[in-house]
């Protein structure tokens, strides 16, 4: 019975539905005797109504307001270390100690300014009590008010200097936390010499601010939205979070053609750590989605993917599609097919003798 559908001719009958792409080869419609049709099993393409799980790898981390990297405020040397890895600090909680030439002339440096601003100052309001007593002249006056403007920011610099150095007397310099955290890493020893610009000194790191960096496929990209529900699994505390998409990365990386998806934790567990590993499950509706069984699809030419549709007069048409993911033993169907359309899901291979293979 097989071998007599495999040698069924062809019809002529004219196709309802658009010519197949220029890329694809023309072929006729296959038409069959009705009693061989017993061999087939068609079903209408229509929207999935199914909810797909995507499960995808990813990280715990810090959010990036909950990390500081601490480096040296001014050139010197390490001198005592005053925090240990892994300690809980408060913002202002002294970290180092650097010995520093700069930092004694910078205050030197702004205690002579202070000492003329002051005297600027005095000789200010001496010159604006004799101009208004009509003893002196308003050119005195003018220069006296030059002179006191000019040591006045002169005196701003040196503040900020020593300011941005940090607290400290004579040649020392306190470092401190910039705010609430813990010691995740010192990298600096005492002795060393260090400057600004350099290598951060001391990380810090907030762990009530944690969140989630999963790994998306581009492909699923067009699935996943800003506040959709997720539940994060750690393995190494064998048990699971809520959390919700907040933002996405705006670059897919080139080699493994995946991008970053930020998922902001309900409530981050107190044994949760940045750097553990994550499993991710995102709950995703998939009611735009045609869907087809597997074997509703064959392998042509080696690379083209095809469905026979079955036609108002009977017949049966050869159409190219593109296909997407697969979801148990179903396969999505991006292009080629529209709802409604009737295909051949069970016996499609025997309609095609030069098909190559089942997807």
């Amino acid at each position: 019975m097989l071998a007599a559908v495999s040698a069924l001719g062809t019809g002529c009958g004219k196709s309802e539905r658009p010519a197949p792409p220029a890329t694809a080869k023309a072929e006729q419609p296959v038409e069959i005797p009705a009693a061989q049709k017993k061999f087939f099993e068609v079903e209408a393409a229509g929207a999935s109504q199914a909810v797909d799980v995507i499960s995808l790898p990813g990280r715990v981390t810090f959010r990036p307001q909950a990390q500081s990297a601490v480096g040296a405020t001014t050139v010197g040397r390490v001198v005592a270390l005053l925090v240990r890895a892994g300690e809980v600090v408060k913002a202002g909680t002294p970290l180092l100690t650097i010995d520093s030439t700069d930092a004694a002339a910078a205050r030197a440096t702004l205690d002579q300014s202070a000492t003329r601003m002051a005297a600027n100052e005095s000789v200010y309001k001496r010159t604006v009590e004799m101009v208004e007593k009509g003893v002196g002249l308003e050119v005195e006056r003018q220069e006296a008010e030059a002179k006191l403007k000019e040591a006045r920011a002169e005196h701003e610099r040196a503040q900020h200097t020593v300011a941005m150095m940090g607290a400290g007397q004579g040649n020392r310099v306190t470092v401190r936390a910039p705010s609430n955290g813990v010691v995740m890493a010192i990298h600096v020893a005492v002795g060393a010499t260090v400057a600004p610009g350099g290598e951060p000194l001391v990380e810090l790191g907030d762990p009530s601010r944690l969140q989630i960096v999963a790994q998306v496929t581009e492909s699923d990209l067009r699935r996943i939205g800003l506040g959709q529900q997720a539940e994060v699994e750690l393995p190494a505390l064998a048990t699971r979070f809520p959390a919700k998409v907040e933002s996405f990365s705006p670059r897919v990386d080139p080699e493994s053609r995946r991008t970053q998806v930020y998922l902001e934790l309900a409530k981050p567990g107190k044994d949760m750590r940045a750097g553990m590993l994550a499993q991710i499950s995102l709950r995703v509706g998939t009611e735009s989605d045609i869907m087809l069984p597997v074997s509703a699809v064959l392998i042509k030419d080696g690379k083209r993917r095809v469905v026979y549709v079955e036609r108002l007069d009977g017949t049966y048409e050869v159409r190219d599609v593109q296909i997407g993911r697969n979801v148990e033993g179903r396969v999505v169907i991006l292009k080629g097919l529209a709802a409604g359309e009737k295909v051949v899901v069970r016996g499609a291979l025997l309609l095609d003798s030069q098909a190559e293979l089942l997807l």
